[in-house]
């Protein structure tokens, strides 16, 4: 292989993976990942019964170019399972359920069932947030503007896989999502995997079966600091590409 067809080969493998690495997704985290200055709503802010509560700032001590947070039930362009409970999937409530994906610019909708705070017995850090029904709809949280990382505490599951958090960009682009794999309260985080702030709304419904209702509790946010975690680099491509042709010489070398 001539020099000329390996650096062709090279730059080509770096164009593959620096778009891999620019393009929009997410990585799963854990709870630890949202470090000191990153954003905590406990929902004990408010009164219990309070509907579709609003969280400037001010309100959970949020710094400099801390979000606004909002919640209803899903976002616009979406609608409810019982438009259409053919379409949800399999054991979902059709309450929980929610079709289709947001318009953009990405905005709550109106119509949407309502949330609202209420107590949970089954959850040790009460009060927490439900949808309408309560413990069996669909919440959708938007943030004024975009987060590095998101995520939230949900449950009390009793099915594995039966409820997902899904993370939307200010378009309304699905990034992706990510289901509960345990039983009982469980944290469901998420990180842009190309470590941009690219979080603009969450979406917590049902995916499958989750037969005693569920809510959500303690819901954090952040930016690069705010929330830690390795994700690729574009220097990931260079790095390739150095490695391809430090082979090469190597091989002729070895030649």
């Amino acid at each position: 292989m001539t020099m000329k067809s390996i650096l062709r080969l090279t730059v080509a493998a770096s164009a593959v993976l620096f778009a891999h690495s620019a393009s929009a997704g997410v990585v799963r985290v854990s709870e630890a990942a949202f470090v000191a200055g990153s954003g905590l709503i406990t929902f004990s802010e408010f009164a219990q019964g309070t509907v579709n509560p609003v969280y400037a700032p001010a309100t959970y001590g949020g710094g400099a170019g801390s979000p606004t947070v909002t919640f209803d039930g899903y976002f616009t362009g979406q609608t409810a399972g019982a438009a259409n409970p053919g379409a949800c999937p399999a054991g979902a409530a059709v309450s929980g359920c929610v079709l289709g994906n947001p318009t953009g610019p990405l905005s709550l909708a109106a119509a949407s069932p309502d949330t609202f705070i209420t107590q949970d017995g089954a959850n040790p850090t009460s009060p927490v947030l439900s949808g309408t029904p309560q413990f069996n709809g669909s919440i959708a949280i938007l943030f004024s503007t975009p987060q590095f990382g998101v995520g939230l505490q949900g449950g009390f599951f009793n099915a594995i896989a039966g409820t997902a958090i899904t993370a939307f960009d200010s378009l309304g682009n699905v990034l992706g999502s990510v289901t509960n794999t345990g039983l009982g309260i469980e944290f469901l985080g998420l990180v842009s995997d190309n470590g941009l702030a690219q979080i603009s709304g969450l979406l917590f419904s049902l995916v499958g079966a989750e037969p005693a209702g569920f809510a959500i509790d303690n819901v954090r946010f952040g930016l690069q600091g705010q929330v830690v975690t390795p994700v690729p680099e574009p220097a990931t491509a260079a790095l390739f590409g150095a490695g391809m042709l430090g082979l090469f010489f190597a091989r002729r070398r070895k030649a």
